[in-house]
């Protein structure tokens, strides 16, 4: 099987074509001319063009399914060169409007993405967890999966994009490759998304979380905490026993933050599990001295699962309380909430039809 051009920073791709200049050129023809075959690189010497062809792929992946929900939102399924499959989500979060003064303004758009084929962390609430973990994606499978959805979407090339690294797969398990695929991202020749339009979300390696801010990449972090104690948060994450709250509150608090910023702690609420004040009480507590924002997140219900969706009441009321004490608190209303969106869904009801 073919190694993707993809995978390759254009500084390492400097060293594998000569003179390196054609390294941008190369970058160029990619994201922001998507070609979709090496033949279409016109300003490359024909000799160039069939050698590249001969040793690598383009763009490692392939559309395999999408859906399409009211609201805007994308679900994708992609499948990999080996056959795997991974999903990714495209979520518009703000229309294009034109404003008083007659000026055009584009849609925004964030880009939801896999950084596993299945995932080891093992979260009850998670179905991707139940398909448990085949592999990492290399770097150049990351970058794929916003590069297919940008052509798919007929989105220019210098359309900025929010990126999450929160789809299949826990990002601080493939960290390398995530690394990677980060300055892939930012690199001003190719998609030019800086580093402040990516977040890492992680379920609180804690180890990982260090070593992430020791490579000072310039992302934000999002937690994943869920609980406010170690019992709740072991239920819901197992891996919690062998990175707790408090080792991941002592990360989080030695993690290199634009002073400007916030981490950002992702609080998905499930019914009669961890929705009721005294929580709110304790989140308060926990997060003490921490400059966060805590983002709200329902419980999207998939079948067979033993999780329910909390009320918009008990939401709000959650929201009021960690406001009142001083934390910015936000409710993310669920996009997708027609379609296959919950992490794993669409992965899933595929597999059943093959079976």
């Amino acid at each position: 099987m073919k190694k993707s051009i993809l995978d390759f920073t254009k500084s390492e791709l400097a060293l594998h074509v000569k003179p390196s200049f054609r390294a941008k050129q190369i970058f160029s023809w990619i994201y922001h001319k998507y070609a979709d075959s090496f033949d279409k690189m016109q300003n490359l010497p024909k000799s160039m063009r069939e050698s590249l062809e001969r040793e690598f792929s383009l763009i490692p992946l392939k559309i395999l399914k999408k859906e399409n929900s009211s609201d805007g939102t994308i679900k994708y399924l992609f499948e990999l060169q080996d056959g795997k499959t991974v999903e990714s989500v495209l979520l518009r979060m703000k229309e294009a409007y034109t404003d008083e003064d007659g000026v055009n303004h584009s849609a925004k758009y964030t880009v939801c993405v896999s950084t596993q084929v299945g995932c080891k962390v093992g979260c009850t609430f998670c179905l991707t967890a139940k398909g448990g973990f085949t592999r990492d994606l290399s770097a150049g499978e990351i970058v794929a999966q916003v590069l297919a959805l940008k052509i798919d979407n007929d989105l220019a090339s210098n359309r900025r994009l929010n990126i999450v690294y929160m789809g299949m797969g826990e990002p601080l398990d493939n960290l390398e490759n995530l690394a990677k695929a980060i300055e892939i991202f930012k690199d001003e020749e190719g998609m030019a998304i800086s580093a402040k339009r990516q977040t890492v979300s992680t379920s609180g390696l804690s180890s990982k979380i260090d070593k992430l801010g020791e490579l000072d990449l310039g992302v934000h972090i999002a937690i994943s905490l869920h609980a406010v104690d170690d019992k709740l948060r072991s239920e819901l994450i197992p891996m919690n026993k062998a990175y707790n709250i408090a080792s991941i509150i002592e990360a989080v608090k030695r993690f290199p933050i634009d002073t400007r910023k916030r981490v950002m702690f992702e609080y998905l609420v499930i019914k009669g599990k961890n929705d009721d004040l005294i929580s709110a009480k304790k989140l308060v507590k926990l997060l003490h001295g921490i400059k966060a924002k805590v983002n709200l997140i329902y419980f999207n219900p998939y079948e067979g699962s033993e999780y329910r969706r909390p009320s918009r009441e008990d939401m709000t009321a959650f929201q009021e309380y960690l406001v009142n004490h001083g934390l910015l608190c936000t409710i993310r209303d669920s996009k997708g909430i027609d379609i296959s969106a919950a992490c794993g869904q669409l992965k899933e009801k595929s597999s059943q039809k093959r079976i």
